[in-house]
């Protein structure tokens, strides 16, 4: 136990002394775990490691390319516009709303059109306010958050040559474990293993698919700045309900501004994530996840913070696989727990007691 505690201690002043450099390196063990089964895939067709890491590797990084070239400066645009539309789409949700309330059906509620005025009008420019700062800031920050330097060249050579050793790694590791609890430490790899894959594979595809989705469904819609809006709301999915909550709040206000009266333009937006979401639960999430993550909504939204704050982008690359071996272990201390004289207590040690 001090043995382990010791190491979680190293390991966590580790990533705060050096959590600044560590971004190009946690992506790269990212991809090569991520990528370590298509390099398995390759090697049962006769492909030498090398050969298949390689060839992985060429593909990952020209697809990369490929996207930032088509679709990053297209992005770029439509978020730069977007910070400066989101003042005026404020106005002009707070005076439609002023219109709707001066109506005989707005009438029928009572309210006091003044008032509400007032307090619309504070709320939507500090909402207004709130999100522009923190997209400009994002879009200012863009460089150090994510450094083309490091994510297009430091990460794909990590990438690599992790992908050429990984599986000699985990042998080496595995001879490092003491024999008396290798069979246990075993048993709790697996599972963390199958927990993670589960979500940072199983997620991501979803993550894509949805994004893919929501883009190209906003953009055939003409949604001002649908595509951004759509592929922001599939990246952010991987956070439960966020992502997709996110996106139908702004495309739905976005929609009401740029269309209304026509409101069958804003029922198609609203159809576009009702759809979405129809696919995300019944067929996307049960097939590409699955159930054997065991990672409960909350307990990975309470993870993506915690890791975040404390680390940085950082933190929240490795909250996942953090949050999904703490829960393997949390289970197996409680299953070890359940089955101890602790829990029984003297009368099962004593039953003539």
């Amino acid at each position: 136990m001090m043995f382990w505690v010791g190491a979680l201690a190293a390991f966590i002043l580790f990533l705060v002394v050096f959590r600044t450099v560590l971004l190009p390196f946690i992506a790269g063990m990212a991809v090569a775990y991520a990528l370590d089964p298509v390099a398995d895939w390759f090697e049962r067709r006769g492909f030498s490691r090398m050969a298949a890491s390689l060839v992985i590797l060429v593909v990952f990084v020209v697809l990369l390319v490929l996207m930032f070239v088509l679709f990053v400066p297209i992005l770029a645009n439509q978020l730069a516009g977007f910070i400066e539309r989101i003042p005026a789409y404020a106005q002009q949700l707070q005076a439609l709303a002023n219109s709707l309330l001066n109506t005989r059906f707005g009438q029928l509620f009572r309210v006091d059109a003044a008032q509400l005025q007032s307090s619309m009008g504070q709320l939507m420019s500090q909402g207004a306010s709130w999100l522009s700062t923190l997209l400009k800031s994002l879009w200012s920050g863009g460089s150090a958050l994510i450094d083309v330097v490091s994510l297009l060249v430091v990460t794909p050579v990590v990438a690599f040559y992790m992908l050429v050793d990984w599986d000699r790694m985990v042998a080496r590791i595995d001879s490092w474990i003491p024999r008396d609890h290798v069979e246990t430490v075993r048993m709790l790899a697996r599972d963390s293993d199958r927990a993670i894959a589960g979500f940072v594979r199983g997620q991501g595809l979803v993550c894509l698919i949805l994004g893919s989705f929501y883009g190209l469904g906003l953009a055939l819609l003409g949604l001002n700045f649908g595509l951004l809006i759509g592929i922001g709301a599939g990246i952010l999915s991987f956070i439960p309900y966020v992502g997709t909550t996110l996106g139908f709040v702004i495309s739905v206000g976005v929609a009401i501004v740029q269309f209304w009266p026509d409101w069958y333009w804003v029922g198609a937006v609203i159809g576009v994530f009702l759809v979405g979401q129809f696919f995300e639960g019944n067929i996307l999430q049960p097939r590409l996840v699955g159930a054997s993550v065991g990672l409960h909504p909350v307990w990975l939204m309470f993870a993506l913070f915690a890791f975040g704050v404390l680390f940085g982008f950082v933190g929240l690359l490795i909250a996942v696989p953090a949050s999904a071996a703490i829960g393997v272990l949390v289970r197996f201390v409680i299953a070890r727990y359940l089955t101890s004289p602790i829990y029984r207590g003297d009368a099962e040690t004593n039953p003539d007691e």
